[in-house]
C-alpha cells in the first residue's frame, strides 16, 4: 500500500468531514440551489474544472443545481479582435448592436459550450440555454443615470419577466440548466442583462432554497477600502437584507450589483443568499456542506 501524499487528509478527517456535511445533505435535498458563475472561477482552468465536479456533486447529493452566467473577460477579449469600442457609463457596458452580436455570440455559443461541456465530463446532465429560449427573460432597455439624467446606453435590458417553465422541466428530469445572460423584450429586441440580477429573479422565479453568487473577493467586507496602510479587512459572515439595505449606498460599484441580487433574492422568498470567493477551491461545497460556511451570508428580516 502506498503512503498517503503529504498533508493529505487520514481516514477518520474525511469521515469528519463526511459526517459534518450529513444534517446540510438532509436540510438542502430536493431544493433548488441557482448558482452565478464568473470571475476568476470562470477562466482559471482548475477553476473552471472544480465548478463544474461542484455542480455535478450537488445533482448527485440530491440537490437541484442551476448555473446563470455572464462573460465579461471573454466578451472583452472578443471585441478587442474585432477591433469593436465599447465603453462603459454609470458602471453599464455601452452596448451597440454591432457589439450586441458579440455579446450574444460569445455568451450563447463560447462560454455557455463550455460550461455545458465541462459539466458532461461526469454524463448527459447540463443542458445550455439563452434567456431568449422559451422568453425565459424578458426585458425593457435600461438606462444608465448620470448626474440624474437618463442616458442611453444600447441594448442593455432591466428583467422584468421570467417564464421559469423550461427550467423546472428541466430540473425534474434530472439535469443541470446552464443559462446565459441573455434576454428578449417584447418588440423582439435583444438585451444583455447584468448576469447577478439575471440569476437573483431566477431564483425567485424557481422558489430556489438558495442564491450563490460567485466573485472575486472573499465576501462583503465590513471596512473596505481599509482604514489604513496594513490594516486588515474583515468580511461580514451575515446580515439582514435590512442591514443590507442600509449599506448598500456606500459599497463600491463592483459589489453593488452582488449585493443588490442577494437583497432581491431575499426579498422575493429565497431563504438564504450568498456572496462567495470563487478563487477558493470547491467554495460552493464548503459553503452548503460545512458548519462554518464561508463568504457573507444574507437573509430575511425574520431570520436575523
Amino acid at each position: 500500500m502506498s503512503a498517503p501524499a503529504p498533508g493529505a487528509a487520514g481516514p477518520h478527517a474525511k469521515a469528519a468531514v463526511l459526517i459534518e456535511a450529513l444534517p446540510w445533505l438532509e436540510r438542502f435535498r430536493g431544493q433548488t440551489v441557482v448558482v452565478k458563475y464568473g470571475g476568476n472561477a470562470m477562466t482559471d482552468e482548475a477553476l473552471r474544472r472544480g465548478f463544474a465536479d461542484d455542480m455535478v456533486f450537488l445533482l448527485h447529493a440530491g440537490l437541484r443545481p442551476v448555473v446563470v452566467h455572464g462573460g465579461g473577460p471573454q466578451i472583452n477579449a472578443h471585441l478587442d479582435r474585432l477591433g469593436i469600442e465599447t465603453g462603459f457609463t454609470a458602471g453599464l457596458r455601452v452596448t451597440t448592436p454591432e457589439a450586441m452580436q458579440v455579446v450574444r455570440m460569445v455568451l450563447v455559443g463560447q462560454v455557455n459550450r463550455d460550461v455545458v461541456g465541462l459539466i458532461n465530463r461526469h454524463g448527459p446532465f447540463a443542458i445550455g440555454m439563452s434567456g431568449e429560449d422559451a422568453h425565459l427573460f424578458t426585458a425593457e432597455r435600461k438606462h444608465a443615470e448620470v448626474n440624474g439624467e437618463k442616458v442611453d446606453i444600447g441594448q442593455v435590458g432591466e428583467i422584468v419577466k421570467v417564464e421559469a417553465g423550461a427550467v423546472r422541466a428541466l430540473l425534474d428530469d434530472g439535469r443541470i440548466p446552464v443559462v446565459s445572460s441573455i434576454a428578449r423584450g417584447e418588440d423582439g429586441e435583444i438585451y444583455n442583462v447584468n448576469a447577478d440580477t439575471a440569476a437573483a429573479a431566477l431564483a425567485v422565479a424557481l422558489d430556489a432554497g438558495k442564491l450563490i453568487v460567485l466573485t472575486d473577493v472573499e465576501g462583503l467586507y465590513a471596512d473596505w477600502p481599509p482604514s489604513g496602510e496594513g490594516a486588515a479587512t474583515k468580511v461580514i459572515s451575515r446580515l439582514t437584507a435590512g442591514e443590507l439595505a442600509g449599506l448598500l449606498p456606500g459599497l463600491s460599484s463592483g459589489m453593488v450589483p452582488k449585493m443588490e441580487a442577494c437583497l432581491t433574492a431575499v426579498s422575493g422568498g429565497v431563504p438564504q443568499a450568498h456572496v462567495l470567493d470563487g478563487r477558493v477551491p470547491h467554495s460552493v461545497l464548503l459553503e452548503i456542506f460545512t458548519d462554518e460556511g464561508i463568504g457573507t451570508m444574507v437573509l430575511p428580516e425574520e431570520e436575523s
